[in-house]
């Protein structure tokens, strides 16, 4: 079974430009990334889709393989799905027969080889054919419809105490894994049967803003302690 591991990570960010290889916890940002999948040991390569030179230069440097990603596919309109199509035709296209695809996405940094590790084996075991790793999520959602609020997952007329209610999750961003028809017939990193995989409420963290890489920061070096004892 051959397990890759894909990496994008354009040069372009309007928010907060280099993002990508700022400097978190004394590494590079798309560095924890290149290391968490490298330190796997279900996965056997790792790939980084970027557009920029700067960005494979780091990434080659951590052991990464580059794959250029085109212009076009480069934008801000630009869909990770499209970057993962091109990525996997590129390898694919090198005589690699590839069974499951690890997608994680550099700005979600909060996880560990092992985490990685235990999401192949689940989406393997369930015989799943996709799977995205989640946070549980004890919020009380609404929404506004036609100037109308409504409750969205529980019934305010009847609330519930927050530990009897039936366990919710949040899409973290951390890890998707699918196998390669999903993304070519569907256009999409999900479908057919899909798992999920339950992480620490810790890895939803995403970064986007210099303070984000400031509690990224703090969450990592807690991280590394609990892993230490």
């Amino acid at each position: 079974m051959t397990i890759i591991t894909i990496i994008p990570a354009r040069g372009g960010s309007k928010g907060l430009p280099g993002k990508n290889i700022r400097e978190l916890a004394n590494k590079p940002l798309i560095a924890h990334s290149i290391i968490n999948a490298k330190e796997a040991k279900l996965v056997d390569k790792v790939y980084v889709s970027t557009d920029d030179r700067e960005i494979a230069e780091i990434s080659r440097e951590y052991a990464a393989e580059i794959i250029h990603r085109p212009d076009e596919l480069a934008g801000d309109t630009a869909s990770s799905e499209s970057a993962l199509i091109h990525a996997v035709e590129q390898i694919e296209s090198t005589g690699v027969a590839i069974d499951l695809v690890v997608f994680l996405q550099c700005t979600s940094p909060i996880r560990t080889a092992t985490d990685i590790d235990n999401a192949i084996r689940k989406v393997t075991t369930e015989k799943a054919d996709s799977l995205l790793s989640v946070s549980p999520s004890h919020r009380f959602l609404w929404q506004e419809v036609d100037g109308v609020a409504k409750s969205i997952n529980y019934d305010y007329r009847h609330r519930l105490r927050r530990q009897d209610m039936q366990p919710q999750y949040v899409e973290n961003g951390s890890i998707y894994i699918f196998k390669p028809w999903v993304l070519k017939e569907l256009n999409n990193r999900l479908g057919g049967k899909i798992a999920l995989f339950p992480m620490s409420e810790a890895a939803s963290w995403e970064i986007d803003s210099p303070l984000d890489f400031e509690i990224a920061e703090s969450l990592l070096k807690k991280q590394v302690k609990a892993n230490a004892y």
